[in-house]
């Protein structure tokens, strides 16, 4: 088996009004290059800033949602996102190496697995869907 590709691609911000965040990035020079609603029903926002290579991803969780936190200042910091070349191999790996798996994400178009640090940040690794 070959080795599993990972590479860095962005890191994720918990915000907790969508709208006013997109404003205050935008206004900063930032550009969105995607958007849209999570299985779960979560919204993000994928935001570049010219000459850069990683992004910044803003996530709205409403109340209700699974991953809904209430906002306490300084809390918004979501995740860090890696793209991997085989998620099952890497979450394998991750197993292999005692690391907690907090999420597993299979729907028809997206394959994630998360996993978080001793003070609880969150990494998500996502890549190809399996057939």
């Amino acid at each position: 088996m070959p080795p599993i590709q990972v590479e860095y691609v962005y890191a994720g911000i918990r915000v907790r009004n969508l709208t006013r965040s997109l404003a205050f990035y935008r206004r900063m020079g930032f550009r969105i290059t995607a958007r849209g609603t999570m299985g779960h029903g979560g919204r993000w926002v994928h935001l570049i800033f010219p000459g850069a290579t990683q992004e910044v991803e803003l996530n709205y969780y409403p109340r209700g949602n699974r991953f809904y936190e209430p906002p306490r200042r300084g809390t918004e910091f979501d995740h860090f996102g890696f793209r991997v070349s085989d998620v099952e191999g890497w979450e394998s790996e991750l197993r292999r190496r005692r690391l907690p798996i907090v999420a597993r994400i299979r729907e028809a178009h997206e394959n994630i697995v998360y996993t978080r640090d001793p003070d609880g940040n969150w990494l998500e690794f996502f890549g190809p869907v399996p057939d």
